[in-house]
Order: C-alpha cells, then structure tokens, then sequence
C-alpha cells in the first residue's frame, strides 16, 4: 500500500501508530490543544508562500470537499513542464507513494526544495519529512538543488537537533513576517536514503491484512509528539475484542523476547 510523508513519520516513531491510523482510527484522540497547534502551522504555512514572490499554488478540492490528488499531480506537471518559478503544493507520485512539497523554487536548471515548519527548531522529523519528498521527486526524475526548512524568526536562538549537523541560515521578510531559511541539504540527503529503506516495509503495515505490530509502550509513545492513541494502547481505552492488539498480549510478547524467550513469571 502506498503512504504519504505524514504516514512515513509517524511510522518511524512507532509503526504500530500507522497500523492504527489505517485500521482503527477511531481510536484517535487529538487533544484541543494539539489541534489548535496544528491549525495554526497551517495558517503558517498559508503565509509563507510568498515568501518568493508570485507563486502558483496546485491545490485542488472535489466537490465533496476532499483534495483532489489526480489533478493536484497533474498541474504540478504542467507547471514544471512551463518552467513557472515557484510552485506551492507541488504534487508528486512514486508508485502511489504521495507528498505534496510546500515550496519548490526553480534555481537555473534545478529546484530548490523547502519545507514550512512552525517551530524554533530544526528537529529529525523534519529532515525525515524533507527526506522522504527529496525521494520521491528525485523518483519522477526532479533535480534538485537544495534541501531548506522556512521556521519563524524568533528572537531566540535556532535550536538545531544532533541530526541536523551544520546549516546554513539566512533571514528573509515578507510582509511584516521575517522567516529564517535553514539549509540542511546534507542532512536531508541522509534521510533521503532512510526514506528509499523503509518505504516500502511501512507501506505493508496498510494493508488489510497486516497484523498488528507487536509494539509495547514506551518512550516512543511521547517522542517526539505524544501519540494520539496514547490512552488506546495504555489501556485507558479498551482493546478487548480487537484481534492481535491487546495490550497484555503485546506486553506479554515483548517481554518473552527481552528475556530471551524465557516466559515471565
């Protein structure tokens, strides 16, 4: 089953969560707050693409309100095809693998790729994010430049994770807004390759017949974002009746493997 680069970085912080979204997303609480935060990356974002000048957006809706993919791929197509500067949304497929890139600015022969975060940081899962598009716009045959994150300038320090390695930074202003461009090629090229090895493994856990990962709670359950089933797999709601995800019986399986197969008392 093909994913998304959302898909793919929720997979990579527990892939049990990816299996829920897909078969029981029922389950999923988003808290008020973590909503508002994403409304608000949203707006965020919607703002930032301008940053460049003109720029043409491939959004596209149905009727009924959803995004329409198919037509979102093919005018991201055709923009390229005119050589229009700046793309916003630009829509790629790669064996139904999806991501839409918030920016890609043509730079002479080649496209700068950048990704619109609102946070004061450069985190992993944000050159995960960058990486996994690198990978499938590379795969529709996309050259491209550079790798950038577009975070807000605030007036503290640029927090950089370990993964990140060494960036370039640059300020720019649009409108009343100063934006700081984060180069992180490098580390964007490394997730890249990350994206190509696991891809296709997370894309499984999709399918309808996929059993549930046999995944124990953890540090994962809050790293980096606390995880909307949470409460699902801490047993705050009930798993009865769901079969192959019981809480006991994946407490059970995993603590037979890290006792070497010895069964706990």
């Amino acid at each position: 089953m093909p994913i998304s680069k959302t898909d793919f970085v929720r997979a990579l912080q527990c892939q049990k969560m990816l299996w829920l979204d897909s078969h029981h997303p029922e389950e999923k609480i988003i808290p008020p707050e973590v909503q508002a935060r994403l409304d608000a990356g949203n707006d965020f974002g919607d703002g930032a693409m301008g940053i460049f000048g003109e720029y043409v957006e491939t959004t596209t809706y149905r009727e009924d309100g959803r995004l329409h993919f198919a037509a979102m791929l093919e005018k991201t197509k055709q923009l390229l095809e005119e050589n229009t500067p700046v793309v916003c949304e630009a829509a790629f497929s790669w064996y139904g693998n999806y991501c839409a890139a918030d920016i890609l600015k043509k730079d002479g022969n080649s496209y700068a790729l950048y990704e619109v975060k609102n946070s004061a940081a450069v985190r992993k899962e944000f050159l995960v994010d960058l990486g996994f598009q690198r990978l499938i716009l590379r795969k529709n045959g996309v050259p491209l430049s550079s790798s950038h994150l577009v975070l807000p300038a605030l007036n503290e320090p640029l927090k950089i994770d370990e993964e990140g390695g060494h960036v370039r930074v640059e300020t720019v202003f649009h409108g009343d807004i100063a934006y700081k461009i984060v180069d992180v090629t490098a580390a964007a090229k490394r997730m890249e390759r990350l994206a190509e090895k696991h891809i296709f493994e997370f894309g499984k856990l999709k399918r309808k017949d996929a059993p549930c990962p046999l995944i124990g709670v953890g540090e994962h359950c809050d790293t980096p974002y606390r995880c909307w089933y949470y409460e699902y797999c801490h047993g705050i709601v009930s798993l009865d009746g769901i079969d192959g995800c019981n809480t006991a019986d994946i407490h059970d399986a995993v603590n037979k493997e890290t006792n070497d197969g010895q069964e706990t008392p």
